[in-house]
């Protein structure tokens, strides 16, 4: 099973995302999840990075919120609307949002 995450929420994510088993997993950081790709807290990524799966981030919710690329975690990739559909028509089987 390919899976297709939308994570909106900067506060909810490693919990349900560790409920979530997939062969392949992708997290597309959206809203005010983009805070888990740029944001640190005491020096520490966010743990939501931690998970195993391809990570992308919205570039235009990131940049409405004051952030560019070079604020991006290495682990995570900035992808447009564009980029998004092809995500979901050609990468992936089942979509949800968290």
């Amino acid at each position: 099973m390919k899976l297709g995450i939308f994570l909106s929420d900067y506060r909810t994510g490693t919990d349900i995302l560790d409920r979530l088993t997939a062969d392949k997993l992708g997290v597309v950081l959206v809203g005010n999840g983009v805070y888990h790709a740029t944001v640190k807290e005491s020096g520490k990524a966010s743990p939501v990075l931690d998970k195993k799966a391809s990570f992308y981030v919205l570039t235009e919710d990131l940049e409405s919120r004051g952030f560019t690329a070079a604020n991006l975690d290495s682990r995570v990739k900035p992808v447009n609307y564009g980029d998004v559909v092809d995500l979901i028509f050609n990468d992936y089987e089942k979509i949800i949002w968290v």
